[in-house]
């Protein structure tokens, strides 16, 4: 029963037929009235028990273990003069002349600013700062609580303005040439809202964060986004890029990555803040819309465009390439004018028709003559047309209203962003030529300081506000590598199968055998090698997996343990989800997938890693594992567990989302892990299927088979700690694990100013922790553990630097000294066992060492690792980008509400407890 239904009956009960008896009447009343037969009596529920809602937990303290040093971070110090001023926030309402209020981006910006440049007396000569919406701040207030302008705005680009006109006809050109510009007028209210004290950001810095602090830093964001806005920078939350050749890295399929900065305030325990960083964003290949086709598409030249390969795009079938262009910005030639992409021709160039006027008859009616776009262009406009003729052409207009030009005169404009899901080889490819050492990384962001001048920032100055331009330095601390040996399993009574990749089979047995042996592992000879059939090349992915089955199974004396897959392309090729639903879900068979290409022993050594943990065997265990120096685990059973949910990628809304739990397994040892894979409703971040109850008795849920498994494998005990790590959410304290590209973090106690982080903490802690809880007491009512939950997330701008040295800062270093409000690593929401600082550190430093993929620290504690890894791998067992993009088997929302979420299927038992994922 849902909650607001006992609550409901509860108080109503509570308030009838409680109130009754405590008046002590019972006695006097006559007794009830018989009840008729076809009537069944209502169960009084008893009155529902109010919830405790949990909150997330203080820090506790900071750590001492490990050997110190000196650490420089990109947090650049500000001081604040002006505390006792107070930011006026307005409320910004913009209309058209004829009342219609603007819903185009982009337009406020450039009439806010014509407003400042116009008014400037009205506004009583005061800067604002706006964030491009509905929102305007001013330090002081402006001369009345309500403003109203209009004003005038030339060359404003808008499909309504130039939707309605054909092409460039004659007409069009005198009038052109009489207005050279279009005017659009506008009408600007500018309304009170309410009043921000800076003394607020003083207040947060001595630990008193308040809603006002956490709106004074967001009026500070919002100046440097204006600041970079004025620049003409794409702005990107608060990552701005310029439109600099040099910025832009080619990843291939058209689209280029460009290299910008991150920049916003933060308050930290050492003061205010500025966190200035690299970032990168997708951008399309500005230049000719032909040649982005051309790379888009891998052809050659444009007459290679498919224009008629189709998609599913809102119930609507569309070209690849219409989809493609779409809503993309272009200039046309030779006018250089700026149009948004509608749509393209049904036909080519030569075909497409459109009525060209030629002035008015006699009787002033206005005559018209059909015309192609193209004999328009190259006779009315004397345009040479190369190769337009035989293609599309673009739409500008409006659909039912268009205006169209060939091809080859559209431009598209820079910095528009790419949002669609990058191929293998693009991101491959954006990680090679993004990689930038230390002393590198830390010019940049010097640089990067001093081309914004945010001194010279009025709203800043203003503000009283100035930084300075030296790293800050913190205190870190270097924890030892805790790794300590390896358990081999023995590779037997196994096969390789080969679609089609081009290598030499045999000598690739004999390099991993040899590769494995140096390792301790056993690899004995294979059963066989079977090659795919030429005439099965062709077939659709399923069947090319089917048709190896059935070779595998005619010659093969029984069923395989281990099935090495030689991809023909690289991993994510078509044929990898079908091989591992068919292995894994069909057969219950090991299996380890491998694309034959730059194969040497490092490849190799990777590859009988995976092998080795798959099959049960353990690549590393730590020193401390069942040891007394890790008490708190080894001496109380301890589960860990590690949950992540994946989404679609960007333009697939509706696809469903994948979560995935991983725990631990053969307590006291933390190096051992199962996991569960389920589907839930698209875009949905908390997991739903936990705790899922069928009947009375019955639990389906994910957490119920983890503790399952953990009771049988670890001597028949439940465990007594659940230390849940939840990806991913924010931080304080920063722990490097890896020493090379990345670091992991943890921390007690930290506030996202956004509010997004502090509202999935407490999702995380009242909704997902709840059902960890119910699933526990479905098992035993009386069982009651005790619960970690630790909140990560790597996605943060704080970076760490060696001084003088061009290494990155070593593994194992700690930093709890720097918090910021920003969210980072870890997080604990939760500790009901009482971890120490140091003991948290070391546990989570520990399971960053457990991944059996490698055999250094990672960068994140491999539950979380092992978690993003099954939701991927499963998640290939189902080809969702085949559906429609809003189709209802994906889960969303339909006329008859929520769609059915279409089911993984259940892994075999003699793979489901094992590490099929890594």
């Amino acid at each position: 029963m849902d909650s607001h239904e006992g609550n409901g009956v509860g108080n109503g009960a509570g308030n009838g037929v409680g109130n009754g008896a405590g008046n002590g009447a019972s006695e006097s009343l006559p007794p009830p009235p018989p009840v008729p037969p076809n009537v069944e009596p209502e169960q009084v529920l008893e009155p529902a028990k109010k919830k405790v809602v949990r909150v997330p937990i203080a820090r506790r303290g900071l750590g001492s273990k490990g050997n110190k040093i000196p650490i420089l971070t990109n947090h650049f110090k500000v001081n604040v003069t002006n505390v006792n001023g107070d930011f006026f926030h307005y409320s910004v309402a913009l209309f058209y002349e004829d009342g219609r209020p603007v819903d185009g981006k982009g337009i406020g910006r450039k009439v806010l600013d014509r407003v400042h440049d116009t008014y400037d007396t009205e506004l009583a000569g005061k800067d604002f700062a706006y964030d491009g919406e509905k929102s305007l701040f001013t330090l002081g207030p402006l001369p009345r609580n309500k403003l109203e302008f209009t004003i005038v705005l030339e060359d404003v680009v808008s499909n309504r303005n130039n939707g309605n006109k054909s092409p460039g006809s004659p007409n069009d050109d005198r009038k052109r040439q009489r207005r050279p510009y279009n005017s659009k007028t506008f009408k600007v209210e500018i309304s009170f809202a309410a009043k921000i004290p800076m003394q607020s950001i003083a207040n947060a810095l001595r630990g008193q964060e308040s809603e006002n602090s956490q709106e004074a830093l967001r009026v500070l964001d919002i100046i440097l986004r204006q600041h970079a806005s004025k620049q003409g920078c794409l702005l990107v939350r608060q990552s701005f890029f310029h439109n600099d050749p040099k910025n832009f890295v080619d990843v291939g399929g058209g689209v280029l990555g460009c290299r910008g900065f991150h920049s916003s305030f933060r308050t930290t325990q050492g003061g205010l803040s500025l966190n200035i960083d690299v970032s990168t964003t997708m951008i399309i290949q500005p230049g000719p819309v032909v040649d982005f086709l051309i790379a888009n598409q891998n052809v050659k030249d444009p007459f290679q465009i498919d224009w008629a390969k189709v998609a599913i795009f809102r119930l609507t079938v569309v070209t690849v390439a219409k989809r493609t262009l779409k809503n993309l910005r272009i200039k046309t030639n030779p006018a250089n004018t700026e149009f948004k992409i509608c749509g393209l021709s049904e036909k080519p160039c030569k075909e497409q028709m459109f009525s060209l006027k030629k002035g008015k008859d006699e009787d002033g009616e206005i005559q018209t003559v059909e015309v192609t776009v193209y004999d328009y262009f190259v006779n009315h406009r004397n345009i040479e047309l190369r190769y337009s003729g035989d293609l599309p052409c673009i739409n500008v207009g409006k659909p039912k209203r268009p205006t169209y030009f060939p091809l080859e005169l559209c431009s598209l404009v820079s910095l528009q962003r790419y949002t669609k899901s990058l191929s293998t080889f693009q991101r491959s490819s954006l990680v090679e030529k993004s990689r930038q050492k230390p002393q590198e990384r830390m010019r940049v962001l010097t640089d990067a300081l001093k081309v914004n001048n945010y001194d010279a920032e009025p709203m800043l100055r203003s503000c009283g506000i100035s930084i300075n331009n030296n790293f800050t330095q913190v205190e870190g601390r270097v924890l030892p590598a805790p790794k300590k040996f390896v358990e081999p399993a023995t590779v037997e009574r196994w096969a390789v199968v080969n679609f089609s990749a081009r290598c030499d089979v045999r000598g690739l047995i004999r390099d991993l055998t040899r590769i494995g042996e140096s390792k301790g592992i056993k690899i004995e000879a294979p059963f066989d090698v079977f090659e795919e059939s030429p005439q099965n090349r062709r077939a659709p992915p399923p069947v090319r997996v089917d048709k190896m089955f059935e070779d595998v199974q005619s010659k093969l004396p029984g069923a395989p343990k281990f099935l090495l897959c030689l991809l023909p392309e690289r991993k994510n090729c078509d044929i990898y989800g079908p091989w591992k639903r068919k292995n894994l879900a069909d057969f219950g068979i090991v299996t380890q997938c491998m694309a034959p290409t730059r194969v040497n022993d490092q490849y190799l050594t990777n590859l009988i890693l995976k092998i080795n943990a798959k099959l049960g065997g353990l690549n590393s265990l730590l020193s401390v594992e069942g040891s007394p120096s890790m008490p708190l685990i080894s001496k109380v059973p301890t589960m860990i567990i590690g949950m992540d949910v994946s989404h679609g990628s960007p333009g697939q809304s509706d696809v469903p989302s994948i979560a995935a739990v991983v725990s631990s397994r053969n307590w006291p040892f933390i190096s051992r892990y199962r996991a569960s894979v389920r589907t839930q409703s698209p875009k949905v971040e908390m997991i739903d299927s936990l705790y899922k109850r069928v009947s009375d008795t019955e639990d389906d849920g994910i957490l119920r088979e983890a503790l399952l498994e953990f009771y049988v494998s670890s001597g028949k005990r439940k465990p007594d700690q659940i230390i849940i790590f939840r990806f991913e959410v924010s931080p304080i304290i920063y722990l490097y694990v890896d020493g090379k590209s990345g670091y992991t973090s943890t921390t007690w106690h930290g506030i996202n100013r956004d509010g997004v982080s502090e509202s999935q903490f407490n999702q995380v802690l009242n909704i997902e922790l709840d059902q960890i809880i119910e699933a526990c007491k479905c098992l035993d009512e009386k069982w009651s553990p005790k619960f970690v939950v630790i909140v990560a997330q790597k996605n943060h701008h704080t970076k760490f630097f060696q001084p003088g040295s061009p290494d990155n800062v070593p593994p194992g270093t700690v930093i709890d000294n720097k918090g910021t409000t920003r969210p980072t690593h870890y997080h604990v929401l939760l500790d009901e066992v009482g971890f120490s600082a140091d003991e948290l550190q070391e546990l989570v430093h520990s399971l960053s060492y457990v991944y059996q993929r490698s055999t250094t620290a990672i960068s994140v504690v491999a539950p979380i690792c092992y978690a993003h890894l099954a939701a991927t791998q499963v998640g290939t067992f189902m080809k969702f980008e085949e559906f429609s993009e809003t189709s209802s088997s994906h889960g969303g929302l339909t006329s008859a509400g929520p769609a059915p979420v279409p089911q993984l299927p259940k892994l075999q038992a003699a793979v489901c407890n094992s590490m099929f994922f890594c």
